[in-house]
């Protein structure tokens, strides 16, 4: 799967960055009508479906006034007309109007009125942000162009174009692959973030999917893609949610890189600053949004100022937190620096014409993609990292803690060990009311004892003793598994306990134990036969706990090292008397 999708989101890259590479191969230059090169005339606005009698006068001074509640008349210059070929296409790239209505005048006297209203775009509307004006073909050629804005928010921020329909149609399949990739990476990066989050319980991820979500909601209003399931929404209402969502974005993509950061790497006062001017932005978002007339140019102009001043204390905390060392600060500054430098510059040079219309807005859309890869590639190592970090800690703890449980010369558990690993079986027994002797389904403790293990520390030395030891451990321990548990209690003393067997197959287990045990070649030391080792078995009862089942085994062992050893002495075969300590004893005065 992740294999999978690295390859999705380096398509989507690829197709992306084909894109924008894209406009330096455009053969046909745009021509675009701006209000210094076009006239425009003021007017009262008609009512609806009516094209209005055109101003007798047009200024040609690039400052019209009194426009806001009432009509804006705009006509292309000749010049600018005759530039644009013999079949051109009129691409507007700014909505914040209640109606617009488009003549096209030709050389015979006959006119063409087009027109699209807020809420209802047609099919005039076009990915990128963009409404599509096309002349009918006439035999008289074209003679002029006149626009008419019905309550624009602004005047000095429309974009207006001429290009070559041919043209035209190209840019709009190039435009649309790139909003389509950009916005797939960013729905990916969203749900990407937001699983980290709920996985790794970090803020920095959930607060880059929420950021990557805006983007998604502001990338699909600002482009016109959400016009394909919601039409009623063209116009004004979508671009005044874009100033909105572009303001919460910014407080998201903060939040986000300070979560990010460690606090320790960051000094607290740049920090709440970063905030504040943050919290600042997206308030002034707000009336920005909803706003129709007035000073627009001004709020915005301040809008630009905090953001660009955010932009120098955002790059601050990841500089600063960089040098005093944060590892997510240097994993992260290939993702933060682009969109950093890629507003900035929007900022301050002004890109409106860049990306055929799509301006500033497209390069922060393919900015945004770009960051949302990088973080979640260097989050996902990072995270990787620091999971892999921890399930080392986790198996060293482990090991550790086993370690602890195994006997160090022979690798059984030992009686700690021992003890943790029976305690279930007991446990169920008590629980169960414990089955009777003859019934399969009982514990069984088999003690073991190497017989005269004394005389081979003598008679070879301790170091062969200690081979001795292991070599029966390994044997003993064939028969370690689920329902049978083996350890060296101490010295020469071994134990299995066994489950799910009766009386008879107990005896049986402990015969061949025994026999398997003695059969073990100790090479140089003692051959095959010569270490022996003697048994007592013990079937658990009701009430039964370790201690009393080990005394009971116990017993049964003293009683094969009384017989003569190497043999296998079960429990009922003992004669039992009580000691004046109440402790259950063999009637066995002595052993050899």
């Amino acid at each position: 799967m992740a294999m999978i999708a690295a390859r999705v989101l380096l398509g989507l890259c690829a197709w992306l960055a084909l894109g924008l590479a894209a406009p330096a191969f455009a053969a046909v230059p745009d021509h675009w009508i701006t209000l210094e090169n076009a006239c425009h005339a003021v007017g009262v606005t008609p009512p609806a479906g009516q094209d209005g009698r055109m101003p007798a006068q047009f200024s040609c001074t690039p400052d019209p006034r009194d426009y806001q509640h009432g009509s804006l008349w705009i006509k292309v210059n000749a010049g600018t007309l005759a530039q644009a070929g013999a079949n051109p296409v009129l691409m507007v790239h700014s909505s914040r109007f209640d109606a617009l209505r488009v003549g096209f005048f030709y050389a015979d006297g006959s006119v063409d009125w087009q027109g699209v209203a807020r809420g209802d775009y047609g099919a005039r509307w076009r990915l990128g942000g963009q409404i599509a004006f096309i002349p009918p073909d006439r035999d008289a050629p074209l003679s002029g162009v006149v626009l008419r804005f019905d309550r624009v928010s602004s005047a000095p921020m429309l974009r207006m174009r001429l290009i070559d329909g041919g043209q035209a149609q190209l840019q709009a399949t190039a435009m649309a692959s790139m909003i389509g990739a950009a916005l797939m990476l960013l729905a990916l990066g969203a749900v990407y973030n937001f699983g980290l989050a709920i996985a790794v319980r970090r803020q920095f991820p959930a607060w880059q999917g929420a950021w990557a979500t805006c983007m998604v909601a502001w990338g699909a209003m600002w482009s016109q893609f959400h016009l394909f399931f919601l039409p009623g929404l063209a116009g004004a209402v979508s671009a005044q949610a874009c100033t909105a969502l572009s303001c919460l974005a910014t407080l998201l993509a903060t939040f986000s890189l300070l979560t990010a950061l460690d606090p320790v790497h960051v000094p607290k006062w740049l920090g709440r600053v970063t905030r504040a001017v943050a919290i600042t932005c997206c308030a002034l978002g707000v009336p920005l949004s909803v706003m129709r007339s007035g000073p627009m140019e001004f709020w915005a102009g301040l809008l630009g100022i905090l953001v660009l001043l955010l932009l120098v204390l955002a790059g601050s905390c990841l500089i600063v937190a960089w040098r005093r060392g944060s590892a997510p600060a240097k994993a992260f500054v290939g993702a933060w620096a682009v969109p950093m430098i890629v507003m900035g510059s929007s900022g301050i040079i002004d890109v409106s014409h860049a990306f055929w219309g799509g301006g500033s807005q497209m390069m922060v859309l393919a900015a945004s993609s770009w960051q949302t890869v990088w973080l979640a590639v260097a989050a996902t190592r990072r995270f990787m990292g620091m999971r892999i970090e921890r399930d080392r800690a986790l198996m060293a703890e482990a090991a550790a803690q086993e370690q602890a449980r195994r006997d160090p010369l022979t690798g059984l558990r030992n009686r700690r060990g021992f003890l943790e690993a029976i305690a279930p079986l007991l446990d169920r027994v008590n629980e169960t009311g414990g089955p009777t002797l003859d019934e399969g389904d009982t514990v069984a403790l088999l003690l073991l004892d190497v017989d005269r293990f004394k005389m081979i520390n003598d008679s070879h030395g301790h170091e062969a003793g200690d081979a001795v030891l292991v070599t029966l451990a390994r044997r003993l321990a064939r028969w370690d598994g689920a329902l049978c548990i083996s350890a060296r209690l101490g010295g020469e003393e071994f134990a299995l306990l066994t489950s799910g067997m009766g009386r008879f197959a107990a005896l049986q287990l402990a015969e061949s134990v025994r026999a398997g045990l003695g059969a073990c070649d100790h090479g140089a030391i003692m051959g095959p036969g010569e270490v022996t080792v003697s048994i007592g078995v013990a079937l658990a009862r009701p009430g039964d706990d370790f201690a009393a089942l080990y005394r009971t085994a116990d017993a049964a062992l003293y009683a094969a090292k009384h017989q003569g050893r190497n043999r296998v002495v079960i429990a009922p075969d003992v004669v039992y008397a009580e000691s004046e300590h109440g402790l259950v004893m063999p009637r066995i005065a002595s052993i050899d």
